[in-house]
């Protein structure tokens, strides 16, 4: 089945996940949305981010996609069950698969979790680790100016550093093992996180686990695209300026992006 696979986020960070499905799933057409005009998210109240969640799904449907990614970590700490609950298209989030990663990958049970205030204060990943393992310990931190950091291309400036040292501080001194990067935009900070806590912390970026069950989904419901002659499709829509967007995602990717439009972020 040729039709797309759709993906949203707030803002850039998304696209952890569209490198991901492109690795593992070359063949299928893609369309990316990114809200770009409402970013971020996480400072913002849960009524507010179910609703720019469901529009951003009826966004995504309107391009016919046959699943969708909540690749936003704000929105699928608390918009999830609601999307699930009015669409029947299959919804994946990003939380649990890096829950599981996690619980998989520490060794002395001590996880930390960043991410934005609306992700830390849901309490998603903690009661998802619990629920697979009730004796690991969760340390949660949250980074809301990891986001415009990231948005506004200051990864590699000094002051990128700066601020993960002062975020970073307090799980250092919870001996922690592992930690979740529980926002998609956090992978691009990745070297800067990693130079704080030092090689022994294990990051987690949920995005290769999120493109495995993408995978997953695809064949149990027998909706792989078998056109393999046909050039796979990448569509990108924003709700704020292009110019700006297509220019970072593309140093991000690796390709220029041909295709971004400037698209309402509702319907």
């Amino acid at each position: 089945m040729d039709r797309p696979i759709g993906v949203f986020d707030s803002g850039i960070g998304g696209l952890t996940v569209v490198k991901e499905l492109f690795r593992l799933l070359p063949h299928e057409n893609i369309v990316y949305f990114g809200d770009t005009a409402r970013v971020p998210y996480g400072v913002k109240s849960k009524d507010t981010i179910i609703k720019f969640s469901l529009e951003n799904t009826l966004f995504l449907l309107q391009k016919n996609v046959k699943v969708i990614v909540v690749a936003c970590n704000t929105s699928s700490s608390l918009a999830l069950p609601v999307i699930r609950q009015h669409f029947k298209i299959p919804i994946i989030g990003v939380i649990l698969p890096g829950a599981k990663e996690a619980v998989y990958a520490t060794k002395n049970g001590r996880v930390g979790v960043i991410g934005t205030r609306a992700t830390i204060n849901s309490g998603a990943y903690e009661r998802e680790i619990k629920r697979l393992d009730n004796k690991i310990k969760v340390f949660s931190q949250a980074c809301p100016m990891f986001v415009p950091i990231v948005e506004e291309n200051w990864v590699n400036d000094e002051i990128a550093l700066h601020v993960a040292h002062k975020y970073l501080a307090s799980l250092k001194e919870k001996d922690i093992d592992t930690l979740i990067l529980g926002c998609t935009h956090y992978p691009l900070l990745k070297s800067k996180i990693q130079a704080v806590l030092g090689p022994g912390v294990r990051l987690i970026d949920s995005a290769q686990q999120v493109a495995q069950e993408v995978r997953q989904v695809l064949i149990q419901e027998g909706l792989l695209n078998k056109n393999r002659k046909k050039r796979s499709t990448r569509e990108y829509f924003v709700s704020d300026e292009v110019a700006i967007f297509a220019n970072v995602a593309s140093r991000f990717l690796g390709e220029k992006l041909k295709d971004v439009k400037r698209a309402a972020a509702y319907v």
